[in-house]
């Protein structure tokens, strides 16, 4: 493909709807962060400044910013494509994987999980072979678990493999 030729697949997104978006998220955030200060105290004592006084200032800023972040959307109108179908299928390969990923971790262990994770991307996404993927995956988790568990004593998910060989 070009780098000139229009990429294929309709739109998805806008540029405006994205900054849009992206400005109330940061918003949401910013109003968090002074809300938060606000209740634990953000002003100043005769001891100097409370807990709450510079976080709450950092968030007027962000809210600031993001005001004309969304200013500049709605003023600008930039109806250009953000993403298009195609593009979005490429991130649904690694972010739908990634979910369930996350969601088994708590009934696998994060080392059985994970070498899952990887053995199935290596096979899916890499098109190797099963054979070549899993001893891989098994051998990259097994080494992670020496250095995270016996080494760094950093205790990680464990599921029932783990708690049947003692972990």
């Amino acid at each position: 493909m070009e780098a000139d030729a229009p990429p294929a697949g309709r739109a998805v997104v806008t540029y405006m709807t994205m900054e849009l978006a992206v400005a109330v998220l940061l918003a949401a955030l910013a109003l968090t962060v002074i809300w938060s200060n606000y209740r634990i105290g953000a002003g100043w004592t005769e001891d100097g400044p409370q807990a709450g006084y510079f976080p709450l200032r950092i968030g007027v800023i962000i809210l600031a910013a993001t005001l004309a972040v969304a200013i500049q959307a709605l003023r600008k109108q930039d109806r250009r494509a953000f993403v298009h179908t195609h593009e979005l299928r490429q991130v649904a390969v690694v972010l739908l994987p990634l979910i369930v990923y996350v969601g088994v971790i708590k009934a696998l262990g994060i080392y059985v999980a994970s070498a899952l994770f990887i053995a199935g991307f290596m096979r899916w996404v890499g098109k190797y072979p099963l054979w070549k993927g899993l001893p891989l995956a098994v051998a990259i988790m097994a080494v992670l678990f020496w250095v995270f568990e016996m080494k760094f004593l950093v205790p990680l998910p464990k599921g029932p493999l783990e708690n049947m060989l003692g972990y």
